[in-house]
């Protein structure tokens, strides 16, 4: 019986190695080193803020994947949390959506 089989058969999970660990610690330093190059440009709003949303979700699902350990969970908690999460995200624009309009009518312009 080889040792990965005999760790699955005793229950215990592999959660990766440190060279991964650091590598995806680096792609997050190089996400984030990009959005502060990205503050620094003179793009139009809505283009630079689409983008630093996109990379905000990308580097979460970094952060969520490998430093919470989800990647390695079974598949029944992932999707036990992700319809949470999207329902939670619905709610937030649900209630927070409405006021941001309204606020943003009463600025002079």
């Amino acid at each position: 019986m080889s040792a990965e089989a005999a760790t699955v058969l005793a229950g215990e999970q592999t959660v990766g190695t440190k060279r991964l660990f650091v590598s995806v610690w680096a792609w997050l330093l190089g996400l984030t080193a990009f959005e502060v190059f990205l503050a620094y440009l003179r793009l139009p709003s809505l283009i630079m803020l689409t983008i630093l949303v996109g990379l905000s979700l990308i580097k979460a699902a970094l952060i969520v994947s490998y430093f919470m350990h989800l990647r390695f969970e079974r598949l029944g908690l992932f999707l036990l949390l992700v319809p949470a999460m999207v329902f939670c995200i619905c709610m937030m624009l649900i209630m927070f959506f409405p006021d941001s309009v309204r606020l943003m009518n009463m600025r002079p312009h």
